[in-house]
């Protein structure tokens, strides 16, 4: 995942002990607004369900949020990332807090490590901006599924990209990752067309942590310790908004608007 996405993410998903209001709290109520995290129907996202009979295959998996929720659901899950640093604190996750067997592998996914047809739920969030050829990944992670397999892909979105540019320190622009491939939304659907997966829906989610690392960049705080009055208004205003009785639909504007990500789910033939 890009760094932002990432932390959006994570701290959305992991925010049991944060405080009420908190960004990670208010983040992850509007992702599970947004589909995300549906733990009575087993939905990684909406569309996605994850049980005891799946092989879950998630390339770029990151800090292994989306491997953890698999494998609290009793899936068969791989866990794929090129850092292996990242490899050994999923294996931790995993062993800690997943139900189903796992496997975590470091590899850079060209090619995957993996047996052809072997998957039946397949995720690669905010992943392609990072690799040189996207349509390759994409071939790959339709080898590994089966037929009928369920994709999860996703991409940052485009507008919020060109937002974050205005903002980024220039110290940050220059170190290594800072830059990223722009994938439009028109663009990312031909991709999976071409890749032989057949769309099942495109959305996007997450204005609110579009604009929130726009003002993070401008008040020169510390990831690990984000406290800033500016952040904690924004924070306050979005709980607000989605008090409010048309909060639910405000959001979905917005979302459609600047998305923090671009969300694709597909099935293989």
């Amino acid at each position: 995942m890009s760094d932002r996405v990432e932390h959006s993410t994570s701290v959305a998903a992991a925010s049991g002990d944060a405080e009420p209001h908190g960004p990670s709290t208010v983040g992850l109520r509007d992702a599970k607004l947004g589909g995300w995290y549906r733990e009575d129907s087993g939905e990684l996202f909406r569309g996605m369900p994850i049980g005891g009979d799946d092989v879950v295959v998630d390339v770029g998996c990151g800090a292994g949020v989306n491997s953890v929720f698999c494998a609290r659901h009793g899936a068969r899950v791989y866990a794929i990332d090129r850092e292996p640093q990242v490899i050994r604190e999923v294996r931790a996750r995993l062993s800690v807090e997943g139900s189903g067997t796992h496997t975590a592998l470091v590899s850079d996914a060209n090619p995957l490590p993996l047996d052809e047809g072997m998957a039946t739920r397949v995720i690669c969030t905010e992943v392609l901006q990072h690799v040189d050829d996207p349509r390759q990944m994409l071939a790959e992670l339709v080898r590994v599924g089966a037929s009928g397999a369920l994709y999860l892909l996703s991409v940052p979105g485009a507008l919020q990209e060109g937002l974050q540019e205005k903002v980024l320190p220039p110290a940050y622009r220059e170190q290594p990752g800072g830059a990223l491939r722009v994938i439009g939304r028109d663009e990312f659907a031909q991709w999976v067309g071409e890749a032989g997966l057949v769309l099942v829906e495109q959305t996007q989610h997450g204005f609110f942590w579009s604009i929130w690392w726009a003002l993070f960049w401008g008040c020169q705080v510390e990831l690990y310790d984000p406290a800033h009055p500016v952040l904690d208004h924004w924070t306050a205003a979005w709980q607000a908004l989605l008090d409010m009785p048309q909060g639910r639909r405000l959001k979905q504007q917005l979302d459609e608007f600047m998305p923090i990500s671009q969300i694709i789910v597909a099935r293989k033939p």
